[in-house]
């Protein structure tokens, strides 16, 4: 098979990939590649175009060279030193020899991917006070490519399109309302002459939408919203027509979606049916969660959160939708990986064009990709909140599922049975692969009349199962509630094929490749190669930094690589700390690749310097400390972590020195002192006693942990 590349003929043997009679021949280019490379994509399989490698996002690669009998021989190719040590979850991008991935802050690196030499780098200067509005880490999940250009999503709500040679910005506009806390951490799709993207907030209290703008200028095209008006007048846009005919009707006339917007953010997942020319989209949740404080009128699903959306690739049209999650009440998004594939569903097991998720709320969905038809769904990890689906696909509630001033145990929890991650799909194995996990969570309403001091917008009680004070022993039981797995879920029959179970829930995305691997990492560095009939491990190596992002493989010059962006970060490192058994020391975010006999070495990790030993004394009556428990839990609990147990991405505020000081806390909780690093004042929300409260718990935490055997006493 000949590949025209360049320019020049490059001859690849069928043992590099998976030969078709029928790929043809391609120009494939920084300059050249556009929309019809990525709808043919598997013709070349030497690149990795799109985000999930192309428009089926199937993250399925027809490379081979590396296989089950060789894998063993993977050693490192070259390394890179990204320029933040926070949450990294991209997926490289390779096209011409060149990669272009994102870290932290949105800040994208143009590389070689042949050697890792650098070409340039491009930091949009995302601030501080943007990065306070987000909800899970300034993380950014990759760029796209199209005819010499490289487009990038910003954090602060911006969409910029880059010179793929130099890094400049050819355009820049605001997707967004900067007065309201909207951020971006998605990677944008180019279809056809339009960039699509959407954007994240809905835990601040936004209105979702998805918008096309036209790769060449910038200029916006269309715009579908995923909530009514808060008026239920028309917008303007695209999806005017499907709300005046329906979806208003799923919303009531009063409650906290008129004033906050309801939700409904498109943060993550969109594909592109080349088939049926339809653009869909996955909607998250609803804002504020709690449904009764959302939409009290309590007629309707509140269309379209927890959703799966189709429209009209040109002009944004609505075309059909399906709700995972009606009247979504424990941020059960379905924004999680969209597959394409061609499953033997028909009699004679013809072939039937599916989409197909494993969203937040536990079961696994097959839909007809042409009419948004349920086809079949089945639970695939336990859960709690639902017994099943019926015939339509709707879930049958559990009947105390919708929290009231009870609690519910909820399993899955917020952070969901299979949250960003990327799952794969094999059409060669027929299964998926799944980043699943079990968090449970408890599910409280705010006792009537009070509200949360936060910016966050959840109509829960933050505090709901989280204790003030515990017996040692406890941080074990919590952590052996988390579990992690990679599961491999026929999705035709519906049932598990094979599983491989992680310490933790420190899942990775992932990859599968034509010769019959499945590769993927884990937060707590271990990246993994398996036999995709199997799971039996194949080869594994430590790269010495959490791996949360998928990787993608490419090829140049005859030898095939595996690439894979570490950090550790994100919504998980940040907010479950006490799931783990160890400290993670916080590390620079890296890209490493790998080939067949490479002898590069990773760097060492850096070392955890951190002494658990509280730096002062512990003060306040038992009243304070109860009250500080409660703001904790409202208002640093999400970045700093449940129990004041940070998994090492942020300070843990035990053992600093900045929390045995009252004023230095002051200055830095009140008036903004680390504002630049994304931690801005809470003065609006927080009173100075509030702030020192939560100083006083805090100090109790960190005696706790001394009397538990958790940490070591001070020494004088």
């Amino acid at each position: 098979m000949s590949l025209k590349i360049s320019g020049m003929i490059a001859v690849l043997a069928c043992g590099l990939v998976a030969c078709s009679e029928e790929a043809p021949h391609t120009n494939l280019t920084l300059a050249t590649v556009n929309s019809e490379h990525i709808a043919n994509a598997a013709a070349t399989p030497e690149a990795w175009l799109s985000y999930g490698g192309g428009y089926e996002e199937q993250r399925f690669s027809r490379l081979e060279q590396i296989n089950q009998q060789n894998v063993h021989e993977l050693g490192v190719a070259w390394t890179y030193d990204l320029q933040t040590s926070r949450g990294v979850e991209a997926t490289p991008i390779v096209v011409d020899g060149k990669m272009f991935v994102t870290g932290a802050w949105s800040i994208v690196y143009a590389l070689d991917a042949k050697s890792g030499e650098e070409m340039w780098v491009h930091n949009p200067q995302v601030s501080g006070e943007d990065a306070a509005i987000g909800c899970c880490d300034v993380v950014n999940r990759g760029v796209a490519v199209h005819e010499g250009k490289v487009i990038a999503s910003i954090f602060d709500g911006r969409l910029q399109a880059l010179d793929a040679q130099t890094g400049e910005v050819l355009w820049s506009v605001l997707t967004v309302d900067k007065s309201k806390p909207y951020t971006i951490t998605g990677a944008p799709r180019v279809v056809k002459d339009k960039v699509l993207i959407g954007n994240g907030g809905a835990e601040f209290g936004v209105r979702g939408y998805v918008s096309a703008y036209d790769v060449h200028t910038g200029e916006l095209a269309w715009r579908f919203y995923t909530t009514s008006n808060p008026n239920k007048q028309p917008d303007g846009a695209a999806s005017d027509g499907i709300f005046a005919a329906k979806a208003n009707d799923t919303w009531g006339d009063t409650g906290k979606w008129t004033s906050d917007g309801g939700g409904g953010t498109v943060w993550d997942s969109i594909i592109y049916d080349t088939s049926n020319d339809n653009v869909i989209f996955g909607v998250g949740n609803g804002s504020p969660w709690n449904a009764t404080l959302r939409d009290p009128e309590g007629v309707g699903d509140n269309f379209f959160l927890s959703s799966i959306v189709a429209v009209d690739a040109d002009t944004g049209a609505y075309k059909w939708h399906f709700q995972t999650t009606p009247r979504d009440q424990w941020d059960y998004t379905a924004t999680q990986t969209l597959i394409l594939a061609d499953l033997p569903l028909g009699e004679a097991g013809q072939a039937r064009r599916v989409v197909m998720q494993a969203p937040k709320n536990g079961f696994y969905y097959v839909l007809d990709a042409k009419t948004g038809e349920f086809i079949s769904g089945k639970n695939f990890v336990p859960i709690t909140w639902a017994s099943g689906l019926d015939p339509q696909g709707r879930p049958i509630e559990h009947p105390d599922a919708r929290y009231t001033e009870k609690e519910f145990l909820g399993v899955p929890g917020p952070m969901g049975a299979h949250n960003w991650h990327p799952m794969a799909f094999s059409p060669q194995t027929g299964l998926a692969y799944i980043p699943a996990q079990q968090v449970p969570q408890l599910y409280q309403s705010l006792p009537e009349g009070q509200s949360a001091k936060s910016k966050w917008n959840l109509g829960a009680d933050y505090a709901a199962g989280i204790p003030p004070t515990y017996p040692a022993g406890t941080l074990d039981v919590i952590r052996a509630s988390y579990t992690g797995t990679l599961l491999a879920w026929d999705p035709v029959k519906q049932q598990e094929r094979w599983r491989v179970e992680h310490k933790g829930p420190g899942n990775g995305g992932i990859l599968a490749t034509a010769s019959g691997l499945v590769i993927q990492g884990t937060l707590r560095g271990n990246f993994t190669a398996y036999n995709a009939e199997t799971g039996d491990k194949l080869w594994a190596q430590s790269v010495n930094s959490g791996i949360a992002a998928a990787p993608s493989t490419y090829a140049i010059d005859g030898e095939q690589y595996v690439a894979v962006a570490t950090g550790w970060g994100g919504g998980w490192a940040l907010n479950n700390g006490q799931g783990w058994d160890e400290a993670v020391a916080p590390d620079i975010g890296r890209v490493v690749v790998f080939k067949l006999g490479g002898t590069g070495a990773i760097p060492d990790p850096m070392e955890n310097f951190v002494v658990k030993q509280p730096k002062g004394e512990t003060f306040g009556t038992a009243d304070q400390i109860s009250v500080g428990f409660q703001l904790y839990a409202e208002s640093c609990m999400v970045c700093h972590g449940p129990l004041v147990i940070s998994s090492g991405v942020l300070p843990d505020l035990r053992w600093s020195y900045q929390t045995a000081d009252a004023e230095t806390w002051h200055e830095i909780v009140m008036e903004g002192l680390l504002s630049d690093s994304g931690m801005t004042p809470f003065d609006k929300v927080l009173t100075n006693e509030d702030a020192q409260n939560i100083r006083a718990y805090v100090m109790d935490q960190a005696w706790l942990a001394v009397a538990n055997g958790d940490a070591q006493a001070p020494t004088k």
